[in-house]
């Protein structure tokens, strides 16, 4: 069976946009027919803004969602910290967000803020990204961030725990959204 890329004849065009995926209608040259296949459009890492980096420092209530096989939403509640550019965090098993980012690495973090805007909505920021796995490390990252997140005298993981490499997932940021400092519209 042959594809080839041609104008459609139903919209005139190649590729049609629909946000961060491109659709591309492909004639299927057995049936003479048209089929729809979808695209990623690569989008831009983007700057983590200072507003988002303060807000990381007090150890804000965060939320990552993966996308399970079916597509369907994987919710789990995070700790998360900052390497250079990227939004990380540690997890000390192969858990479902771990094999869902390996699968697919579109993400979305959301955490809370801690202030309210004039009309009196809870401030918070959405992170849009792309994630990936890293084998190692997880141990003094967990270590790190349950200073900011349980006190700064905890010692965690607990002792059993700690000689497991563990997974980090690193997350570059495409676009933010939400409440606050960080989306003035």
């Amino acid at each position: 069976m042959g594809r080839l890329p041609v104008l459609c004849p139903r919209c005139h065009t190649d590729q049609v946009m629909q946000g961060s995926r491109t659709t591309v209608h492909i004639r299927d040259t057995t049936t003479g027919g048209f089929v729809e296949q979808l695209a990623r459009r690569e989008e831009q890492a983007m700057q983590i803004p200072e507003s988002v980096r303060a807000l990381i420092t007090t150890g804000p209530q965060a939320h990552l969602t993966t996308l399970n096989p079916d597509g369907s939403p994987q919710v789990t509640m995070v700790w998360v910290g900052l390497e250079d550019d990227e939004f990380v965090m540690g997890h000390l098993g192969v858990w479902h967000k771990v094999k869902n980012i390996r699968r697919d690495p579109r993400v979305a973090l959301t955490l809370l803020g801690q202030g309210k805007n004039p009309m009196g909505l809870q401030e918070y920021v959405v992170i849009y990204g792309r994630a990936r796995i890293t084998e190692g490390g997880a141990v003094p990252l967990l270590q790190r961030l349950a200073h900011l997140y349980l006190g700064p005298t905890v010692e965690f993981p607990p002792a059993p725990s700690r000689n497991n490499p563990g997974y980090i997932t690193r997350i570059t940021p495409t676009r933010f959204a939400g409440v606050g400092p960080w989306n003035p519209s």
